[in-house]
């Protein structure tokens, strides 16, 4: 199955020396006048990451090396936890019902999907997130929190149902908070365990790439 998914995380304490982030494409020409002419390939950012271990305890590496087996190498995605973004607010805030505008009520939408934006008084960036983490999930409507019942949110898929008499009315705002994973898979068919001391070693690089599940 070409797009597979499987609704696990990468252990958290095997991915504490994890580098990466937002990877983007642009096309750039060189102009005769000096100038550029940029393109962006990706209307949205890739997330990409190295999850490679310092020095584990073969029981680490294997764990490690089951999870890989259990994946099938790189064909079915997972959750992954960005350690740097993985809130609906900014590093150390507090999740908040109002975190995140994620639509405006019509009266008739029920549904709605969870968003983050990105951004500055220049520009801003609207990232979908599908993976949110079960149970983390507040909701607003028009600045006021929904009590549990009023709405459910699917973890994967991160749309947010309203229940039928909980509606948003035409012009309320929706807000959410939440925490959240990073759908991916391994960007690697190998993995190599380096056994560099008494019954320890290191898997010097574990490539993960974004995906959209």
């Amino acid at each position: 199955m070409a797009n597979g998914f499987h609704e696990v995380r990468f252990p958290l304490r095997l991915s504490l020396s994890t580098s990466g982030g937002p990877v983007r494409r642009t096309d750039i020409v060189n102009l005769s006048n000096g100038r550029e002419s940029r393109n962006s390939r990706w209307r949205d950012a890739r997330r990409s990451y190295d999850a490679g271990s310092g020095l584990r305890s073969v029981a680490d590496l294997y764990e490690v090396l089951e999870f890989f087996e259990a994946r099938s190498g790189e064909l079915y995605g997972f959750r992954f936890r960005d350690p740097v973004d993985w809130t609906s607010g900014r590093p150390g805030m507090p999740v908040s019902a109002t975190d995140q505008l994620i639509g405006t009520g019509d009266g008739v939408a029920a549904n709605f999907s969870l968003t983050k934006t990105y951004g500055d008084s220049a520009a801003a960036s609207l990232r979908r997130i599908f993976k949110p983490v079960a149970g983390s999930v507040v909701v607003a409507v028009s600045g006021v929190p929904q009590p549990e019942g009023a709405f459910a949110c699917d973890p994967a898929t991160g749309i947010v149902a309203f229940a039928p008499d909980r509606i948003p009315p035409p012009g309320a705002v929706i807000s959410a908070g939440y925490e959240f994973d990073v759908p991916v898979r391994f960007a690697t068919g190998r993995i190599d365990i380096n056994l560099s001391a008494f019954n320890a070693g290191r898997i010097p690089t574990i490539p993960l790439t974004e995906i959209v599940p």
